[in-house]
């Protein structure tokens, strides 16, 4: 299971975790039903992991990944971009076979479109 952080995003993420003071300990990622293309991505920060949750960490930033989007993410790459028409956290996912226009949501073409089912 792979999901990686470019340096970018690494240091949002460490900016957003240890500049604050609530107990924010890390961040889940996984992935829903929904969007134009089938699945949609959630990047959550969260005070404690799932007890299923994959987890590790990556540039001191304690990722947990949803166990139902484990298929899903293999191999994503989460970067942050800032410009004047975009500012936030993208997903190259290389089991995408189509996403939309925004980056937001993708389907897949070994995955009818449940996340909670997809293996």
């Amino acid at each position: 299971m792979t999901v990686t952080l470019t340096e970018k995003a690494a240091l949002k993420l460490r900016t957003v975790l240890y500049g604050n003071s609530t107990n924010i300990t890390g961040i889940r990622v996984g992935v829903k039903d929904g969007g134009c293309n089938g699945y949609e991505y959630a990047l959550n920060l969260v005070k404690e992991a799932n007890s299923e949750d994959v987890r590790f960490e990556q540039d001191n930033v304690p990722i947990y990944v949803d166990p139902n989007s484990v298929s899903l993410l293999d191999g994503v790459i989460i970067d942050f971009v800032d410009s004047l028409t975009q500012s936030g956290f993208t997903f190259t996912n290389p089991n995408a076979t189509d996403t939309c226009g925004c980056g937001k949501s993708f389907s897949t073409a070994n995955c009818g479109g449940q996340a909670t089912s997809c293996s």
